[in-house]
């Protein structure tokens, strides 16, 4: 397997996210009217920083399967980012998990009370569904980019992210068994990890049997790099992470490790990760760049 030395993978990457910051700025909403205020917060949000992996993803599984059409993709990956960023603002939330800091930030309902907080997330979700079908019109051939809509709103609602999130909800503070903690990882952490690789695939014309294989690895990538979240939780510090550590515990929540023990889920992060990279092997192309991507992300230590 193809891996990039940590130089030149830093070096891409650092091009890469800085491309997609200028894509998400390209497709935020410009006008500034009465309603100014949910625009700022949508900025302050989707602006905030992070990894950039779902749009990163699906541009990198677009490219595998020789998508050429750049307006088409850039509109999905910033609606990919869009839907992602909804989802940690709800997430900090009072009635959620609560949190006061993200990537190193106060948090959306910090700074603009929580009533902007939860419209910024609906307000988020929303555009993010209005830049996807951008990006259905600008297309040349409309099946395509109309397969990767599907698949971005079904793993994004309640037979994907929205689902885990439920699961999540309820079951706090309450013992969970394998199957019920494998189920919220899957969905909750998951599906988007699983519609990035899809939908980047599906917008370059990739084939059902390529689409469900992607659909594997992110579902193997998921588990990985959640399990390597709880690890992260109890061995990390707030300013590395940029987010308050220990906030499993604080919320009593049942994590890999707390299930298994520390040896267990490091042990489990190499299964998981191992088997998304197998499967990836399997594919006609290669990206060096992907590969590194994969295995840099899940062993990540922030």
């Amino acid at each position: 397997m193809k891996l990039l030395e940590d130089d030149l993978f830093q070096k891409k990457m650092q091009k890469k996210v800085a491309e997609i910051e200028d894509v998400l700025k390209n497709f935020l909403p410009k006008e500034m009217s009465e309603q100014k205020t949910i625009f700022q917060a949508m900025e302050y949000s989707l602006m905030a920083g992070g990894k950039r992996l779902r749009p990163m993803l699906l541009q990198e599984s677009y490219e595998l399967f020789g998508g050429k059409e750049k307006e088409v993709v850039h509109a999905f990956m910033a609606a990919m980012e869009m839907i992602h960023t909804y989802s940690l603002v709800h997430d900090d939330l009072p009635a959620m998990d609560n949190d006061d800091y993200r990537r190193g930030k106060e948090t959306t309902h910090k700074v603009f009370g929580e009533d902007m907080g939860i419209l910024a997330g609906d307000a988020l979700l929303n555009y993010a569904y209005e830049t996807a079908v951008l990006g259905v019109e600008k297309a040349e051939k409309k099946e395509a980019p109309i397969q990767a809509l599907s698949i971005l709103a079904k793993k994004a609602g309640v037979f994907g992210m929205v689902g885990g999130q439920v699961v999540d909800v309820e079951q706090t503070g309450k013992p969970l068994t394998k199957e019920q903690l494998d189920f919220i990882y899957r969905l909750k952490t998951g599906a988007l990890l699983e519609a990035a690789l899809m939908a980047g695939a599906a917008l370059a014309g990739a084939g059902k049997k390529e689409i469900q294989s992607l659909e594997e690895i992110g579902r193997n990538v998921g588990m990985a790099f959640q399990i390597q979240d709880d690890i992260l939780d109890l061995t990390s510090t707030t300013k590395e992470l940029g987010k308050p550590v220990l906030s499993d515990e604080k919320n009593e929540k049942t994590t890999y490790v707390l299930l298994y023990g520390m040896e267990k889920a490091k042990h489990a992060v190499e299964e998981y990760s191992n088997k998304a990279l197998e499967l990836l092997a399997g594919f006609p192309a290669e990206s060096g760049y992907l590969n590194t991507l994969i295995v840099k992300l899940i062993h990540r230590k922030k």
